[in-house]
């Protein structure tokens, strides 16, 4: 299992909004690093910074979401999802996030797919955060070429059908890879009629 990175310090005070909508366009981050390669696509109501060697954490410009990317050493050259998910011990994860997020329970686990391929998933929620409001974590993550790739999301969990959809957008389109395409399910929207 990848062990996530301390989240508590990339938070930013998240912004309370009564709804949030997905974005028309979007933007493109890509590593720089031929040793963590990587491609994620996100709405363009969000801003990434880090990067470069070091975690890249994106946030929402108007609303209280935050994904946070984390790339580590993984040794073990058997990892799958699948089996991952077979040895997922709750109990376990649940103590390493709990003095953080008070509260924590894993509602849900299961395989998803990034752009570049398989991924176990887990979905959790929090009553508590360093944020003062109750928290909805989505983990993600996958072995490639060495390399572990870790996408956590974070968001209120009263904005959760909004923040969802974002979420799993930058999800489906995550790729191990720097020369990824946009995007995965995404429905162009058509301009306005000139006038």
């Amino acid at each position: 299992m990848i062990h996530r990175k301390s989240l508590v310090g990339c938070l930013v005070t998240l912004l309370s909004l009564p709804s949030m909508v997905m974005a028309q366009s979007v933007n493109v981050s890509r590593s720089i690093l031929p040793d963590e390669p990587y491609t994620v696509i996100y709405p363009a109501g969000m801003v990434a910074s880090g990067g470069a060697g070091q975690p890249l954490t994106i946030n929402h410009t108007q609303a209280p979401l935050q994904c946070d990317l984390s790339i580590v050493p993984a040794d073990d050259a058997g990892w799958t999802p699948d089996g991952a998910l077979a040895g997922l011990d709750k109990a376990a994860i649940a103590s390493g996030w709990t003095e953080q997020f008070p509260g924590f329970a894993i509602s849900a686990a299961g395989t998803i797919g990034y752009q570049s391929g398989p991924a176990l998933q887990y979905e959790a929620t929090s009553t508590g955060s360093p944020m003062g409001m109750p928290l909805t974590i989505v983990h993600t993550e996958t072995v490639d070429s060495g390399r572990g790739y870790v996408l956590d999301c974070l968001f209120a969990t009263a904005q959760a059908a909004q923040a969802r959809p974002l979420v799993d957008f930058i999800i489906a389109n995550f790729s191990t890879r720097a020369d990824a395409d946009c995007c995965v399910g995404a429905t162009p929207v058509s301009p306005p009629p000139a006038q």
